[in-house]
């Protein structure tokens, strides 16, 4: 029995969907598609029934794939839907529940979000015009939950029905509801504050506060993941955990390949530690804490209409700052994000920026681990780099393409204090999506990189590419070593450089080559699914090129100057 869940992004959707179902949550791809949905187990009374977290959708025109697996997933009979609508954006979502209910599905209306508007409800007209059940809820707090499962269990024991009522969607009903479910002022408070906050969707104070607010993130990142790095980790695994393993290792092994392998140069027992956690972790910490931040607090859609303006340059809206910054967290869900757009150009436009230049958070943090000891303005110069490059092919790749100029269609909710609870939960499901998904890869990469390093493997291949990397780029021999490892794992092309003893004008030039060095194999795959093989190689080919190049004239043109 299957009952789905549906409504528009950002509405506090999965935040429902994880308290009706708890822990007992999988991962689905739907079939024929790259999108990843999710389903789990619930109870209604005596009964079990499997809730589906339907793709998020404003409507069900099917205009983009979202929309379209939406409809697809309505039109397999479920026994029921629970329809979330957002309180802050009322009309649309009444809209879409008219939508739902043509469908002559069992419907439950569920208005989330109801703590941010300045209205009370009258949820008792609602019901009544709609003839549906209609429950308020503020999702984060747990707050309406459960009235929310009762009329979950009627509508899986078959108490609720929707086929004997007439219904047609329609927008001048859509915004005639809303106007008379909304009745007065809450909170005047309330209205104060959004006046306030709708400045920083302003070109002033809205453009000098981005500056400062995105300064600051950028110094908590680095701040508090270099503390952590200096302070806890390394001193911790340096005193308490590698002599203990370094010991045993010598004991129970003579001098020669194995023992090297195992706590050697690259040695596999201390790197598959000491690079992804020791290094790399603390910076993860910082950044998805920074990144949470912007997603809670409602900042990160302003910033989206503040870079309209310049996102228009390129053919596309000020929304693909999102997803932007998310490639900062990770490529993969960056790039699947894309599917909310319209327009294949643009998508392709906006995951080719990703791929060039927006370097993923572990990645981030190897850079951040090279630099920032030697010199703070190496890191900013490398973000500098990122940043500049991504507007730069995004503004080449525009023209190239020859992109309609639409307009943006952003919602811009309240700005809040994130609920901390939440937060924590939040950074710690990425924390752990790091260590599952991309700590776990790195350490089998690290062990192979052991056994490569130690049985001469990699001198070899060091051998035939020292012309390029000792001539052209400036760095020592076995800097080879991480453009090899750099293609499985892009973090990887960095970390190896800690281990050798270069200038600043070798650390950057090794830093610029890794941001514009080959995505790892995984995102390759991801661009493969979404745009084809034809791409997804031309993607690899360009970039290779293009770092050796830029990596190149940056060392020529600095040796010269320097």
């Amino acid at each position: 029995m299957e009952v789905l869940l549906i409504g528009p992004p950002n509405v506090g959707k999965s935040v429902l969907f994880n308290r009706l179902t708890g822990l007992d949550v999988g991962m689905a791809n739907y079939p024929g598609t790259t999108v990843d949905f999710k389903k789990g187990k619930a109870t209604a009374g005596e009964k079990e029934y499997e809730l589906i977290d339907v793709p998020g959708t404003y409507s069900l025109d099917a205009s983009n794939q979202a929309e379209r697996i939406a409809v697809e997933m309505l039109e397999v009979d479920p026994a029921g839907v629970v329809c979330v609508l957002d309180a802050k954006n009322l009309e649309s979502s009444l809209y879409l529940l008219m939508q739902v209910l043509e469908k002559d599905i069992p419907t439950v209306a569920v208005i989330n979000r109801v703590d941010l508007i300045e209205e009370s409800l009258d949820v008792e007209y609602l019901s009544k015009t709609m003839d549906i059940p209609v429950i308020t809820t503020v999702a984060t707090k747990g707050r309406g939950i459960g009235k929310l499962k009762e009329s979950i269990n009627d509508l899986v024991e078959g108490k609720i029905d929707t086929s004997r009522k007439e219904n047609k969607a329609d927008w001048d009903l859509a915004e005639d509801l809303d106007k008379n479910v909304k009745k007065g002022s809450k909170d005047d408070y309330k209205s104060r504050k959004n006046r306030w906050s709708d400045l920083l969707v302003k070109p002033f104070p809205g453009i000098p506060l981005a500056f400062l607010i995105l300064g600051l993130m950028f110094l908590l990142v680095i701040g508090a993941g270099l503390a952590m790095r200096r302070f806890i980790f390394l001193p911790f695994f340096d005193s308490v955990i590698f002599p203990p393993i370094i010991a045993a290792v010598e004991r129970f092994t003579a001098e020669g390949t194995v023992r090297n392998i195992l706590v050697g140069e690259y040695g596999f027992l201390i790197k598959a530690i000491e690079w992804p956690i020791g290094l790399v972790l603390p910076y993860i910490i910082s950044f998805y804490t920074a990144l949470s931040i912007l997603e809670d607090s409602g900042y990160m859609p302003r910033l989206a209409v503040l870079l309209d303006g310049l996102f228009t340059k390129m053919g596309l809206s000020g929304s693909a700052i999102i997803p932007l910054l998310l490639g900062y967290g990770c490529a993969i869900p960056s790039i699947m994000s894309t599917r909310t757009m319209t327009d294949k150009k643009k998508k392709m436009i906006v995951s080719a920026m990703v791929c060039l230049s927006v370097p993923c958070v572990a990645q981030s943090g190897a850079f951040i681990a090279l630099l920032a000891e030697r010199s703070i303005m190496l890191v900013f110069l490398i973000f500098l780099f990122s940043l500049s490059a991504a507007f730069l092919s995004g503004l080449l790749l525009g023209k190239l393409f020859k992109v309609e100029k639409t307009p943006m269609i952003q919602e811009v909710p309240e700005l809040l204090v994130p609920d901390w609870k939440m937060f924590g939960k939040k950074l710690w499901i990425r924390v752990k999506h790091f260590l599952t998904n991309g700590a776990v890869p790195m350490i089998y990469i690290i062990g192979a990189a052991a056994v490569l390093y130690e049985t001469g493997i990699l001198a070899h291949i060091g051998m035939l590419l020292e012309p390029l990397v000792t001539g052209w780029l400036g760095l020592p021999s076995e800097a080879s070593t991480p453009l090899i490892l750099g293609i499985f794992r892009r973090e990887l092309a960095v970390l190896p450089l800690l281990e050798m003893n270069l200038t600043n004008l070798q650390l950057f030039v090794g830093a610029v080559i890794a941001l514009f060095y080959v995505p790892c194999v995984a995102v390759l795959g991801v661009i493969a699914k979404e745009f084809g093989a034809k791409v997804s190689a031309g993607i690899l080919a360009f970039t290779v090129i293009f770092s050796m190049l830029i990596g190149g004239l940056i060392f020529q043109i600095g040796s010269i100057l320097l």
